[in-house]
Protein backbone atom coordinates (compact mmCIF):
# COMPACT_ATOMS: atom_id res chain seq x y z
CA UNK A 1 0.00 0.00 0.00
CA UNK A 2 3.01 2.95 1.01
CA UNK A 3 4.52 1.79 -2.62
CA UNK A 4 1.27 2.31 -4.54
CA UNK A 5 0.68 5.45 -2.12
CA UNK A 6 4.37 6.76 -3.15
CA UNK A 7 3.36 6.06 -6.80
CA UNK A 8 0.56 7.73 -6.71
CA UNK A 9 2.20 11.15 -5.36
CA UNK A 10 4.52 10.58 -8.12
CA UNK A 11 1.99 10.68 -10.81
CA UNK A 12 0.05 13.78 -9.16
CA UNK A 13 3.58 15.73 -8.79
CA UNK A 14 4.39 15.09 -12.93
CA UNK A 15 0.84 16.44 -13.61
CA UNK A 16 1.50 18.92 -11.53
CA UNK A 17 4.66 20.39 -13.02
CA UNK A 18 3.06 19.34 -16.51
CA UNK A 19 -0.11 21.81 -15.65
CA UNK A 20 2.61 24.41 -14.35
CA UNK A 21 4.31 24.33 -17.43
CA UNK A 22 1.03 25.11 -19.61
CA UNK A 23 0.74 27.85 -17.46
CA UNK A 24 3.61 29.09 -18.35
CA UNK A 25 3.25 29.63 -21.76
CA UNK A 26 -0.29 30.46 -21.48
CA UNK A 27 -0.23 33.40 -18.93
CA UNK A 28 3.36 35.23 -19.79
CA UNK A 29 1.92 38.41 -20.39
CA UNK A 30 0.56 39.34 -17.05
CA UNK A 31 2.75 37.04 -14.51
CA UNK A 32 5.48 33.88 -14.82
CA UNK A 33 5.45 30.82 -12.92
CA UNK A 34 8.58 30.10 -10.90
CA UNK A 35 9.96 26.70 -9.60
CA UNK A 36 13.25 26.45 -7.09
CA UNK A 37 14.77 24.35 -4.45
CA UNK A 38 14.50 27.76 -2.79
CA UNK A 39 10.79 28.38 -2.92
CA UNK A 40 7.56 26.73 -3.07
CA UNK A 41 6.07 26.47 -6.83
CA UNK A 42 4.89 29.88 -7.47
CA UNK A 43 3.41 32.91 -10.18
CA UNK A 44 5.09 36.41 -9.98
CA UNK A 45 2.06 39.03 -10.84
CA UNK A 46 3.99 41.43 -13.67
CA UNK A 47 3.13 45.47 -14.31
CA UNK A 48 -0.08 44.68 -16.07
CA UNK A 49 -0.56 47.33 -19.90
CA UNK A 50 -4.34 48.16 -19.24
CA UNK A 51 -4.09 50.72 -22.14
CA UNK A 52 -2.01 50.38 -25.34
CA UNK A 53 0.13 53.66 -24.50
CA UNK A 54 0.81 52.54 -21.07
CA UNK A 55 4.77 51.80 -20.56
CA UNK A 56 4.85 52.82 -16.56
CA UNK A 57 2.04 53.15 -14.09
CA UNK A 58 1.60 54.31 -10.34
CA UNK A 59 0.37 51.54 -7.80
CA UNK A 60 -2.20 53.45 -6.15
CA UNK A 61 -3.11 51.17 -3.72
CA UNK A 62 -3.55 47.26 -3.16
CA UNK A 63 -6.69 46.08 -2.52
CA UNK A 64 -5.51 42.46 -1.08
CA UNK A 65 -2.91 41.68 2.02
CA UNK A 66 -0.23 39.22 1.93
CA UNK A 67 -2.49 36.02 2.85
CA UNK A 68 -5.71 36.62 1.09
CA UNK A 69 -7.55 34.42 -1.39
CA UNK A 70 -7.66 35.69 -4.64
CA UNK A 71 -10.56 35.40 -7.07
CA UNK A 72 -10.80 35.11 -10.69
CA UNK A 73 -12.08 38.98 -11.98
CA UNK A 74 -11.37 41.06 -8.10
CA UNK A 75 -9.29 43.47 -8.75
CA UNK A 76 -5.79 43.21 -6.34
CA UNK A 77 -4.73 46.55 -7.15
CA UNK A 78 -5.42 50.12 -8.29
CA UNK A 79 -2.90 51.00 -11.08
CA UNK A 80 -2.37 55.02 -12.08
CA UNK A 81 -2.29 54.19 -16.08
CA UNK A 82 -0.69 57.34 -18.25
CA UNK A 83 -5.24 58.14 -18.33
CA UNK A 84 -6.76 57.22 -15.47
CA UNK A 85 -6.61 54.89 -12.42
CA UNK A 86 -7.85 51.61 -13.16
CA UNK A 87 -8.70 48.07 -11.25
CA UNK A 88 -6.07 45.52 -11.64
CA UNK A 89 -8.06 42.08 -11.82
CA UNK A 90 -6.66 39.04 -11.05
CA UNK A 91 -7.88 36.18 -13.43
CA UNK A 92 -6.52 33.02 -11.22
CA UNK A 93 -7.29 31.66 -8.00
CA UNK A 94 -4.74 31.41 -5.15
CA UNK A 95 -3.24 33.14 -2.53
CA UNK A 96 -1.06 36.17 -2.57
CA UNK A 97 2.19 35.21 -1.11
CA UNK A 98 4.29 38.68 -1.19
CA UNK A 99 4.01 41.96 -2.76
CA UNK A 100 6.99 43.31 -4.21
CA UNK A 101 5.94 46.84 -4.70
CA UNK A 102 4.60 48.90 -1.91
CA UNK A 103 1.47 50.94 -2.90
CA UNK A 104 2.32 54.72 -3.54
CA UNK A 105 5.25 53.07 -6.02
CA UNK A 106 5.76 55.83 -9.10
CA UNK A 107 6.62 55.07 -12.53
CA UNK A 108 7.06 51.09 -11.98
CA UNK A 109 8.10 49.95 -15.94
CA UNK A 110 5.39 47.11 -17.41
CA UNK A 111 6.74 43.81 -16.81
CA UNK A 112 8.31 44.69 -13.65
CA UNK A 113 7.31 41.81 -10.70
CA UNK A 114 5.34 43.64 -8.29
CA UNK A 115 3.66 40.42 -6.44
CA UNK A 116 3.78 36.41 -6.34
CA UNK A 117 0.72 34.16 -5.66
CA UNK A 118 0.90 30.74 -4.67
CA UNK A 119 -1.86 28.19 -5.44
CA UNK A 120 -1.75 26.52 -1.56
CA UNK A 121 -2.29 28.87 1.30
CA UNK A 122 0.42 26.57 3.12
CA UNK A 123 3.05 27.70 0.98
CA UNK A 124 2.31 31.83 1.68
CA UNK A 125 4.93 32.10 5.10
CA UNK A 126 7.78 30.38 2.60
CA UNK A 127 7.62 33.42 1.00
CA UNK A 128 8.49 36.13 4.06
CA UNK A 129 11.99 37.00 2.51
CA UNK A 130 11.06 37.13 -0.96
CA UNK A 131 12.98 39.74 -2.94
CA UNK A 132 12.93 41.22 -6.24
CA UNK A 133 15.98 40.01 -6.71
CA UNK A 134 14.20 36.07 -6.53
CA UNK A 135 11.45 37.01 -9.35
CA UNK A 136 13.35 36.14 -11.99
CA UNK A 137 16.82 38.06 -11.75
CA UNK A 138 18.48 35.30 -9.57
CA UNK A 139 19.21 32.33 -10.02
CA UNK A 140 16.86 30.81 -7.01
CA UNK A 141 14.05 31.68 -8.91
CA UNK A 142 14.54 30.40 -12.63
CA UNK A 143 11.89 29.86 -15.05
CA UNK A 144 10.19 26.63 -15.55
CA UNK A 145 11.33 25.94 -19.07
CA UNK A 146 8.74 24.26 -21.58
CA UNK A 147 8.85 20.93 -22.57
CA UNK A 148 10.05 22.37 -26.21
CA UNK A 149 12.93 23.89 -24.68
CA UNK A 150 13.83 19.72 -22.91
CA UNK A 151 15.32 18.54 -25.94
CA UNK A 152 17.21 21.23 -27.02
CA UNK A 153 19.33 21.02 -23.87
CA UNK A 154 19.42 17.30 -24.00
CA UNK A 155 21.33 17.77 -27.50
CA UNK A 156 23.18 20.33 -26.03
CA UNK A 157 25.56 17.66 -24.17
CA UNK A 158 26.63 14.93 -26.04
CA UNK A 159 27.34 18.02 -28.84
CA UNK A 160 30.45 19.45 -26.57
CA UNK A 161 31.87 16.11 -26.74
CA UNK A 162 31.55 14.28 -29.93
CA UNK A 163 34.56 15.41 -32.11
CA UNK A 164 36.94 18.37 -31.01
CA UNK A 165 35.04 20.33 -34.01
CA UNK A 166 31.97 20.11 -31.55
CA UNK A 167 33.76 21.53 -29.18
CA UNK A 168 33.36 24.98 -30.47
CA UNK A 169 31.09 26.98 -28.12
CA UNK A 170 27.73 26.34 -29.46
CA UNK A 171 26.48 30.27 -28.98
CA UNK A 172 28.71 30.72 -32.49
CA UNK A 173 25.51 31.33 -35.17
CA UNK A 174 25.29 30.07 -38.82
CA UNK A 175 25.49 32.56 -41.02
CA UNK A 176 22.00 33.73 -41.62
CA UNK A 177 19.62 36.62 -41.15
CA UNK A 178 17.00 34.27 -39.43
CA UNK A 179 16.96 34.57 -35.63
CA UNK A 180 16.56 30.84 -34.03
CA UNK A 181 14.96 31.10 -30.83
CA UNK A 182 12.78 28.63 -28.84
CA UNK A 183 8.64 29.41 -28.65
CA UNK A 184 8.95 30.63 -24.38
CA UNK A 185 12.26 32.72 -25.47
CA UNK A 186 9.90 34.59 -28.22
CA UNK A 187 7.77 35.19 -25.37
CA UNK A 188 10.06 36.41 -22.54
CA UNK A 189 11.36 38.69 -25.34
CA UNK A 190 7.57 39.92 -26.00
CA UNK A 191 6.65 40.22 -22.48
CA UNK A 192 10.03 42.00 -21.44
CA UNK A 193 10.57 44.64 -24.94
CA UNK A 194 13.80 43.01 -25.72
CA UNK A 195 14.48 42.30 -29.52
CA UNK A 196 15.86 39.08 -30.07
CA UNK A 197 18.71 40.17 -32.61
CA UNK A 198 20.31 42.27 -29.43
CA UNK A 199 20.81 38.29 -27.72
CA UNK A 200 23.42 35.72 -28.57
CA UNK A 201 21.83 32.65 -28.01
CA UNK A 202 23.53 29.58 -25.87
CA UNK A 203 21.85 26.61 -27.30
CA UNK A 204 22.43 24.49 -30.53
CA UNK A 205 23.48 25.99 -33.48
CA UNK A 206 23.11 29.54 -31.54
CA UNK A 207 19.74 28.86 -30.67
CA UNK A 208 18.04 31.85 -28.26
CA UNK A 209 16.54 29.75 -25.24
CA UNK A 210 14.92 31.21 -22.10
CA UNK A 211 17.68 31.65 -19.87
CA UNK A 212 19.71 34.03 -22.89
CA UNK A 213 16.53 36.00 -22.69
CA UNK A 214 16.48 36.31 -18.58
CA UNK A 215 20.06 36.79 -18.03
CA UNK A 216 19.99 40.01 -21.47
CA UNK A 217 20.83 42.91 -19.72
CA UNK A 218 19.41 45.81 -21.96
CA UNK A 219 21.90 48.66 -22.32
CA UNK A 220 21.50 51.48 -20.16
CA UNK A 221 20.29 54.87 -22.04
CA UNK A 222 22.34 57.80 -22.54
CA UNK A 223 22.66 59.90 -20.65
CA UNK A 224 20.60 63.02 -20.92
CA UNK A 225 22.11 66.27 -21.81
CA UNK A 226 22.21 68.60 -18.61
CA UNK A 227 19.67 71.59 -18.44
CA UNK A 228 20.86 74.94 -18.94
CA UNK A 229 21.78 76.93 -16.86
CA UNK A 230 19.58 80.01 -15.45
CA UNK A 231 20.20 83.57 -16.57
CA UNK A 232 21.20 85.41 -12.86
CA UNK A 233 18.66 86.42 -10.51
CA UNK A 234 16.29 84.38 -13.00
CA UNK A 235 13.41 83.53 -11.02
CA UNK A 236 11.15 79.79 -12.28
CA UNK A 237 10.22 76.89 -10.98
CA UNK A 238 10.98 72.99 -12.68
CA UNK A 239 7.34 71.03 -13.35
CA UNK A 240 8.00 67.16 -13.28
CA UNK A 241 6.69 65.84 -16.91
CA UNK A 242 4.33 63.57 -15.84
CA UNK A 243 3.35 59.86 -17.92
CA UNK A 244 0.04 61.94 -19.18
CA UNK A 245 1.99 64.90 -20.27
CA UNK A 246 4.57 62.25 -22.37
CA UNK A 247 1.67 60.87 -24.22
CA UNK A 248 -0.20 63.99 -25.37
CA UNK A 249 3.07 64.66 -26.25
CA UNK A 250 4.02 62.23 -28.32
CA UNK A 251 0.41 61.63 -29.72
CA UNK A 252 -0.08 65.71 -30.90
CA UNK A 253 3.76 65.36 -32.03
CA UNK A 254 2.93 62.17 -34.38
CA UNK A 255 0.10 64.17 -35.54
CA UNK A 256 1.35 67.28 -36.57
CA UNK A 257 4.47 65.41 -38.12
CA UNK A 258 2.32 62.50 -39.87
CA UNK A 259 -1.50 63.75 -40.88
CA UNK A 260 -1.57 66.44 -43.82
CA UNK A 261 -3.94 68.68 -42.46
CA UNK A 262 -6.02 71.62 -43.43
CA UNK A 263 -9.31 73.67 -41.68
CA UNK A 264 -12.20 74.99 -43.15
CA UNK A 265 -13.87 77.65 -40.86
CA UNK A 266 -17.34 79.02 -41.47
CA UNK A 267 -19.49 81.07 -38.97
CA UNK A 268 -23.20 79.49 -38.05
CA UNK A 269 -26.07 81.23 -36.71
CA UNK A 270 -27.24 79.25 -33.31
CA UNK A 271 -30.22 81.76 -33.02
CA UNK A 272 -33.14 78.73 -33.39
CA UNK A 273 -30.66 76.28 -31.48
CA UNK A 274 -30.68 78.55 -28.35
CA UNK A 275 -34.36 79.00 -28.35
CA UNK A 276 -34.70 75.32 -28.89
CA UNK A 277 -32.60 74.32 -25.74
CA UNK A 278 -34.32 76.98 -23.73
CA UNK A 279 -37.70 75.13 -24.62
CA UNK A 280 -36.07 71.82 -23.71
CA UNK A 281 -34.83 72.84 -20.67
CA UNK A 282 -38.22 74.98 -19.90
CA UNK A 283 -40.23 71.75 -19.96
CA UNK A 284 -37.63 68.62 -18.91
CA UNK A 285 -38.51 69.12 -14.94
CA UNK A 286 -35.14 68.38 -13.43
CA UNK A 287 -35.03 65.09 -15.87
CA UNK A 288 -32.62 67.03 -17.91
CA UNK A 289 -30.37 70.08 -18.06
CA UNK A 290 -29.48 70.47 -22.13
CA UNK A 291 -26.10 72.28 -22.53
CA UNK A 292 -25.03 73.80 -26.00
CA UNK A 293 -22.35 71.27 -26.53
CA UNK A 294 -24.94 68.37 -26.43
CA UNK A 295 -26.42 69.78 -29.43
CA UNK A 296 -23.55 69.89 -31.08
CA UNK A 297 -22.50 66.77 -30.41
CA UNK A 298 -25.57 65.24 -31.74
CA UNK A 299 -25.56 67.73 -34.81
CA UNK A 300 -21.80 66.49 -35.84
CA UNK A 301 -23.18 63.34 -35.10
CA UNK A 302 -26.00 63.27 -37.80
CA UNK A 303 -23.74 65.33 -40.27
CA UNK A 304 -21.37 62.68 -40.23
CA UNK A 305 -23.94 59.81 -41.14
CA UNK A 306 -25.13 62.69 -44.12
CA UNK A 307 -20.95 63.08 -45.13
CA UNK A 308 -19.32 59.26 -43.80
CA UNK A 309 -16.18 60.09 -45.28
CA UNK A 310 -15.36 61.89 -42.41
CA UNK A 311 -16.02 59.21 -40.20
CA UNK A 312 -13.16 57.18 -41.30
CA UNK A 313 -9.99 56.71 -40.40
CA UNK A 314 -6.51 56.38 -42.15
CA UNK A 315 -4.89 52.77 -41.51
CA UNK A 316 -2.24 53.57 -43.79
CA UNK A 317 -0.10 50.12 -42.52
CA UNK A 318 -3.15 47.98 -43.57
CA UNK A 319 -3.26 49.70 -46.51
CA UNK A 320 -7.30 51.11 -45.90
CA UNK A 321 -8.97 54.05 -45.02
CA UNK A 322 -11.85 52.45 -42.55
CA UNK A 323 -15.10 54.19 -42.84
CA UNK A 324 -17.37 53.33 -39.98
CA UNK A 325 -21.09 53.05 -39.77
CA UNK A 326 -21.73 54.10 -36.28
CA UNK A 327 -20.48 57.61 -34.55
CA UNK A 328 -18.56 57.84 -31.66
CA UNK A 329 -18.48 61.51 -30.35
CA UNK A 330 -15.02 62.01 -28.22
CA UNK A 331 -15.43 65.08 -26.21
CA UNK A 332 -12.32 66.95 -24.90
CA UNK A 333 -12.21 67.24 -21.07
CA UNK A 334 -10.09 69.69 -19.55
CA UNK A 335 -8.91 67.63 -16.17
CA UNK A 336 -6.05 68.56 -13.58
CA UNK A 337 -3.67 66.23 -15.35
CA UNK A 338 -4.09 66.86 -18.58
CA UNK A 339 -6.84 66.79 -21.48
CA UNK A 340 -8.81 63.59 -22.12
CA UNK A 341 -11.31 62.47 -25.14
CA UNK A 342 -14.18 60.06 -23.36
CA UNK A 343 -16.87 59.22 -25.76
CA UNK A 344 -20.29 59.15 -26.16
CA UNK A 345 -20.88 56.16 -28.43
CA UNK A 346 -23.76 56.03 -30.73
CA UNK A 347 -24.02 59.48 -30.94
CA UNK A 348 -26.18 59.57 -33.82
CA UNK A 349 -29.20 57.35 -32.89
CA UNK A 350 -29.16 58.57 -29.33
CA UNK A 351 -31.29 61.20 -28.03
CA UNK A 352 -30.37 64.63 -26.53
CA UNK A 353 -31.12 63.65 -22.53
CA UNK A 354 -29.29 60.48 -23.03
CA UNK A 355 -26.41 62.18 -24.54
CA UNK A 356 -26.80 64.98 -22.43
CA UNK A 357 -26.58 62.83 -19.46
CA UNK A 358 -23.52 60.54 -20.32
CA UNK A 359 -21.33 63.65 -21.34
CA UNK A 360 -21.59 64.70 -17.30
CA UNK A 361 -20.93 61.39 -16.06
CA UNK A 362 -17.77 60.37 -18.39
CA UNK A 363 -16.56 64.68 -18.16
CA UNK A 364 -17.03 63.76 -13.80
CA UNK A 365 -15.37 60.44 -13.54
CA UNK A 366 -12.54 61.87 -15.71
CA UNK A 367 -11.55 64.57 -13.96
CA UNK A 368 -11.40 62.24 -11.12
CA UNK A 369 -9.54 59.58 -13.15
CA UNK A 370 -11.82 56.96 -13.03
CA UNK A 371 -12.41 56.18 -16.89
CA UNK A 372 -12.11 52.81 -17.56
CA UNK A 373 -10.25 52.22 -21.16
CA UNK A 374 -12.99 51.40 -23.05
CA UNK A 375 -14.48 54.67 -22.25
CA UNK A 376 -11.87 57.13 -23.48
CA UNK A 377 -9.81 55.14 -26.32
CA UNK A 378 -11.28 55.08 -29.60
CA UNK A 379 -13.74 57.17 -31.09
CA UNK A 380 -14.53 58.05 -35.22
CA UNK A 381 -14.49 62.29 -34.62
CA UNK A 382 -13.57 64.62 -31.95
CA UNK A 383 -15.19 67.87 -30.91
CA UNK A 384 -12.86 70.36 -28.64
CA UNK A 385 -15.50 73.35 -27.18
CA UNK A 386 -14.27 76.49 -25.86
CA UNK A 387 -17.00 78.66 -25.80
CA UNK A 388 -17.57 78.43 -22.14
CA UNK A 389 -14.65 80.93 -22.10
CA UNK A 390 -16.29 83.95 -23.50
CA UNK A 391 -12.57 85.30 -24.15
CA UNK A 392 -12.20 82.94 -27.56
CA UNK A 393 -14.04 83.42 -30.57
CA UNK A 394 -12.19 81.13 -32.94
CA UNK A 395 -9.16 78.34 -32.85
CA UNK A 396 -7.96 75.45 -34.39
CA UNK A 397 -7.43 72.26 -32.89
CA UNK A 398 -5.04 69.18 -33.83
CA UNK A 399 -6.60 66.07 -35.16
CA UNK A 400 -6.79 62.78 -32.39
CA UNK A 401 -5.34 60.14 -34.59
CA UNK A 402 -6.39 57.99 -36.06
CA UNK A 403 -9.53 60.16 -36.64
CA UNK A 404 -9.47 62.11 -39.49
CA UNK A 405 -11.14 65.24 -38.61
CA UNK A 406 -11.97 67.71 -35.27
CA UNK A 407 -14.15 70.30 -34.59
CA UNK A 408 -13.54 73.25 -32.76
CA UNK A 409 -16.33 75.26 -31.22
CA UNK A 410 -15.56 78.86 -30.46
CA UNK A 411 -18.01 81.26 -28.02
CA UNK A 412 -21.48 82.54 -29.00
CA UNK A 413 -21.50 86.40 -30.24
CA UNK A 414 -23.62 89.01 -31.80
CA UNK A 415 -23.52 89.75 -35.22
CA UNK A 416 -25.66 91.91 -37.83
CA UNK A 417 -27.01 90.05 -40.59
CA UNK A 418 -29.16 90.97 -43.35
CA UNK A 419 -32.65 91.19 -42.96
CA UNK A 420 -35.99 91.82 -45.35
CA UNK A 421 -38.38 91.76 -42.58
CA UNK A 422 -36.49 94.64 -40.36
CA UNK A 423 -37.25 97.79 -41.29
CA UNK A 424 -33.52 98.95 -40.74
CA UNK A 425 -32.44 96.04 -43.02
CA UNK A 426 -30.39 93.81 -40.42
CA UNK A 427 -31.17 91.69 -37.29
CA UNK A 428 -28.90 90.79 -34.52
CA UNK A 429 -28.23 86.60 -34.77
CA UNK A 430 -25.95 85.02 -32.05
CA UNK A 431 -23.57 83.38 -34.75
CA UNK A 432 -20.35 80.81 -33.33
CA UNK A 433 -17.16 80.45 -35.42
CA UNK A 434 -16.95 76.49 -36.14
CA UNK A 435 -13.26 75.16 -37.20
CA UNK A 436 -13.18 71.91 -38.79
CA UNK A 437 -9.31 70.59 -39.02
CA UNK A 438 -9.52 67.36 -41.27
CA UNK A 439 -6.69 64.98 -42.56
CA UNK A 440 -6.34 65.27 -46.05
CA UNK A 441 -5.02 62.00 -46.37
CA UNK A 442 -8.46 60.81 -45.75
CA UNK A 443 -10.86 64.01 -46.48
CA UNK A 444 -10.38 66.22 -49.62
CA UNK A 445 -11.18 69.59 -49.54
CA UNK A 446 -14.37 69.16 -51.21
CA UNK A 447 -15.82 66.53 -49.20
CA UNK A 448 -14.58 68.41 -45.89
CA UNK A 449 -16.80 71.62 -47.39
CA UNK A 450 -19.61 69.15 -48.00
CA UNK A 451 -19.41 68.20 -44.43
CA UNK A 452 -19.09 71.76 -42.72
CA UNK A 453 -22.35 72.58 -45.28
CA UNK A 454 -24.36 69.55 -43.76
CA UNK A 455 -23.55 70.63 -40.32
CA UNK A 456 -24.19 74.28 -40.66
CA UNK A 457 -27.60 72.89 -42.10
CA UNK A 458 -28.35 70.83 -38.88
CA UNK A 459 -27.75 74.04 -36.55
CA UNK A 460 -29.22 76.47 -38.08
CA UNK A 461 -32.67 73.91 -38.71
CA UNK A 462 -31.98 72.29 -34.95
CA UNK A 463 -35.34 70.76 -35.69
CA UNK A 464 -33.86 67.96 -38.00
CA UNK A 465 -32.03 66.64 -34.70
CA UNK A 466 -35.86 65.11 -33.63
CA UNK A 467 -36.29 63.57 -36.87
Amino acid sequence: MSALLSVSRAALSVARVASYKQTATVSLQWARLYSSGKFPPHTVINMPALSPTMTQGNIGSWAKSVGDELTPGEPIAEIETDKASMDFEFQEEGFLAKILVDAGAKDVPVGKPIAVYVEESADVAAFESFTAADAGEGEAAAPVETPEEAPAAKEEAPAAVSTPAAAAPTSARAPTDRIIASPLAKTIALDKGISLKNIKGSGPNGRIVAKDVENYKVPAPAAAPAAAAPAPGASYEDIPITTMRNVIASRLLQSTQQSPSYIIQSQISVTKLLKLRASLNASAEDRYRLSVNDLLIKAIALASVRVPEVNSAWLGDQGVIRQYNNVDVSVAVATPTGLITPIVKDAHIKGLSTISKEVKDLGKRAKEGKLSPQEFQGGTICISNLGMNNAVTAFTSIINPPQSAIVAIGTTDKKAVPSNVNEQGFVFEDVITITGTFDHRVVDGAVGGEWIKALKKIIENPLEMLI
